[in-house]
C-alpha cells in the first residue's frame, strides 16, 4: 500500500489555501476582547456588522456561498440565507474562544452516538475521527479537554489559519499543543504515536492537498472530489474510523454526531481500492445528509465542485 500523503513542505496550490485571511487578525482580536470583557451575548451583537462587511466585500466567498446554498436548500439563496451562512460561521469562531477558556456552562451540547465512542475508548486502540469543515470540531476538542477521558489531537494544515491560530493560542497557550501540523517530516510519526497511546486523531476529509489522490463522489447533485489520504491512513494504520460532525444549531446549541464509517482494518490488498471507494462514498453521502439538515453549517467558502 502506498503511504498516505500528509503533505510536503511546500504550500499546496489549492483554492481554500490561497484565499486571503481578510482582516482575520484584527477582527478576531476585537471579538476576543469583547467576548472576554463583556461576555458572549455582546460579542454576538458585534458579529452582525462584521458579517455584513464580509457579505458586501468578499465577492468570491459570497459567490461560493450562494452556489452551495442553492444545492443544499434546493432553491436560489436569498440575501438573508447568505447572511445566515456567514453568521453561523462567525458564531462558531466566536464560540471557540469560550471553549478554549473552558467556559462550557454557556452551551447546550447534545451528543448522539456517544456509546460508539465509549466502546472504542474501552479498547484503548486509538481511533481516527473523520470530520469536515461543517459546524465546529472545536466543540469536540473542548469536551475532550473538559472530561479528560481521551485526548483528541487534530491533524491540520496550519498555514491557511495562521493568524487565527495565533489569536486563539494567545487565549490558551495549550490550545495548539494537541495539533499535529501537516507538511512536516514527522507528521506521520506523530499520528502513529498518538494512536499508539490510545488517543483519538481528528482529520477533516473534505479538503485535499497538492499531490494527494482524490475520488469523485456524487455530492449535492454533482461530482466533487474528496481526498483519499485520510482513508488510506486508516487502512494502513489499521484503526477504526468514526465520522464526527459538530453541528451549530443556533444560539448556544450544538449537536455532536458520531457514526461508524466502513471498517478498513481487515481489507485484503486485492480489495483495497474497492473498499476505499466504498468508504469515501459513504463519507460523502453522510456529509450530504448533514448539509441538508443543517445547510448553514458548511464552511468551505470556495467553489467546491470546480
Amino acid at each position: 500500500m502506498r503511504e498516505p500523503s500528509l503533505g510536503s513542505g511546500d504550500a499546496p496550490s489549492q483554492p481554500w489555501i490561497e484565499q486571503p485571511e481578510r482582516g482575520v487578525g484584527l477582527t478576531m482580536r476585537v471579538i476576543v476582547w469583547i467576548a472576554l470583557s463583556v461576555g458572549r451575548r455582546a460579542a454576538r451583537l458585534v458579529l452582525y456588522p462584521i458579517c455584513l462587511y464580509f457579505l458586501v466585500f468578499s465577492v468570491t466567498a459570497r459567490t461560493a456561498s450562494a452556489a452551495y446554498l442553492r444545492r443544499a436548500l434546493g432553491r436560489k439563496a436569498r440575501v438573508s440565507d447568505l447572511f445566515r451562512h456567514y453568521y453561523s460561521f462567525a458564531s462558531t469562531i466566536l464560540d471557540r474562544v469560550f471553549f478554549l477558556k473552558s467556559r462550557y456552562d454557556a452551551f447546550d451540547i447534545n451528543v448522539v452516538g456517544e456509546d460508539l465512542v465509549r466502546h472504542i475508548t474501552s479498547t484503548a486502540e486509538g481511533c481516527l475521527l473523520i470530520g469536515a469543515h461543517v459546524g465546529s470540531f472545536e466543540v469536540l476538542r473542548g469536551l475532550a479537554r473538559r472530561d479528560g477521558d481521551v485526548p483528541v489531537s487534530m491533524v491540520m494544515y496550519e498555514e491557511n489559519a495562521r493568524k487565527l491560530n495565533q489569536v486563539l493560542s494567545a487565549i490558551n497557550p495549550r490550545a495548539l499543543a494537541d495539533v499535529i501540523p501537516l507538511g512536516t517530516v514527522d507528521s506521520m510519526l506523530k499520528v502513529q504515536n498518538a494512536l499508539a497511546r490510545g488517543e483519538f486523531v481528528g482529520m477533516l476529509a473534505d479538503r485535499g492537498i497538492e499531490g494527494e489522490g482524490t475520488l469523485a463522489c456524487r455530492f449535492l447533485g454533482d461530482d466533487a472530489r474528496f481526498p483519499l489520504g485520510p482513508f488510506r491512513l486508516a487502512a494502513m494504520l489499521k484503526r477504526p474510523i468514526i465520522l464526527m460532525i459538530g453541528l451549530y444549531r443556533g444560539g448556544n446549541r450544538y449537536d455532536i454526531h458520531f457514526e461508524q464509517l466502513p471498517d478498513l482494518r481487515h481489507v485484503e490488498r486485492a480489495q483495497r481500492d474497492e473498499a476505499l471507494d466504498h468508504a469515501i462514498k459513504a463519507y460523502a453521502a453522510r456529509l450530504e445528509h448533514y448539509c441538508r439538515i443543517a445547510p448553514y453549517n458548511w464552511f468551505n467558502f470556495y467553489d467546491f465542485w470546480a
